[in-house]
């Protein structure tokens, strides 16, 4: 029996190939597509040093439909898509709002599009926790009403979602989930994937990792002041092995037909929340190691709190998040060392 085959846009970026690993695990093909603006192809090869599998991986920009067509759509069988495929950084999402509109929303919209042309039906889309800005009350549930989004980028997650929906609605035979996921730390416990970021890391836990290896001089934590019990900002802090597994049982979800509705969207976090402060501290103890951090002005896009309702995730996809958040520090580290050569 022929196995199921998914496409992972950007699948050489830091969630992509840990979620490449897993549905190579649960049984399934898998063809990698990105353009290695924000990646690396070493992610990649930790894909097929942990999996044992030569997978596919196509170097293409998403932008371009027509490369994207010729060297994916036309080469490769797939009937199922997650889309990783875009910028991704809060604060420069600030600073340079257009980058973020052309390359997020113009991918997105190629994919479905292709897909649509081809009559490959199920997607899964990479949204995210932004969508609900700063939320009236915590947790948020699927039920939480968006907000206008603090920043570019967690406006584009919200046009995308829509784009999605209504194409969804137009074009028979197309299946869609979004994914809002919170905030993905941690590495593969083989260390050999994890978070590589280019050039100065725009997330708190690579930033911690670098610090800590000597890379950077100092740790700012961006704000002592926001109105929570240890003034710094919450986030609900998901392992990023157990978010790749959470795509594994989306993707199942479609192929076997279990989803209600054509288009569904899920919560995939947690249900903690942890201030920025206490996964300083957290690292520092379950590392042995002390970080030199200082308190710095608070960053433009930035929100004070969030932190998911994971249940219907847990009810429908049959999914729940499982690694310690002990356990997933860990290994952020042991994936920095490994990156270092530090012993």
């Amino acid at each position: 029996m022929k196995k199921e085959c998914v496409l992972v846009s950007g699948g050489a970026g830091y969630i992509g190939s840990h979620t490449a690993v897993e549905l190579i695990n649960a049984g399934y093909d898998v063809v990698i597509a990105d353009n290695f603006s924000n990646s690396d192809i070493h992610a990649v090869e930790g894909v097929r040093k942990i999996t044992g599998v030569d997978v596919p991986c196509v170097e293409v920009d998403c932008c371009d439909m027509e490369a994207f067509r010729s060297k994916v759509f036309e080469k490769y069988e797939f009937n199922s898509v997650i889309h990783f495929a875009a910028s991704k950084a809060v604060g420069e999402s600030v600073e340079k709002p257009l980058k973020y509109y052309r390359n997020n929303l113009t991918s997105f919209m190629n994919v479905i599009e292709l897909m649509r042309d081809f009559k490959r039906p199920n997607i899964v889309f990479s949204s995210s926790c932004t969508v609900y800005g700063e939320p009236d009350k915590q947790p948020v549930t699927e039920q939480t009403p968006r907000k206008p989004a603090e920043s570019p980028y967690g406006n584009t997650k919200t046009m995308c979602e829509d784009i999605l929906r209504d194409s969804i609605k137009a074009y028979e035979g197309l299946k869609g989930i979004a994914l809002r996921y919170f905030n993905p730390i941690g590495a593969h416990p083989s260390a050999l994937i994890g978070e590589l970021p280019r050039g100065v890391p725009q997330n708190l836990v690579p930033y911690i990792t670098q610090t800590a290896a000597g890379l950077r001089e100092c740790l700012s934590v961006f704000g002592d002041d926001y109105p929570t019990p240890d003034g710094s900002c919450i986030r609900d802090y998901i392992d990023i092995v157990d978010l790749a597994k959470a795509h594994v049982t989306a993707i199942r979800r479609m192929i076997e037909n279990r989803n209600k509705e054509a288009y569904e969207i899920f919560n995939i976090g947690t249900g903690r929340g942890v201030s920025v402060l206490e996964l300083i501290r957290k690292f520092q103890e379950v590392n042995h190691l002390k970080l030199n951090y200082k308190i710095a002005p608070r960053r433009a896009g930035d929100i004070i709190a969030i932190w998911a309702d994971p249940t219907r995730a847990n009810n429908e996809l049959g999914w729940k998040a499982e690694r310690t958040l002990d356990e997933t520090l860990v290994s952020a580290w042991n994936w920095e060392k490994h990156l270092r050569g530090i012993k």
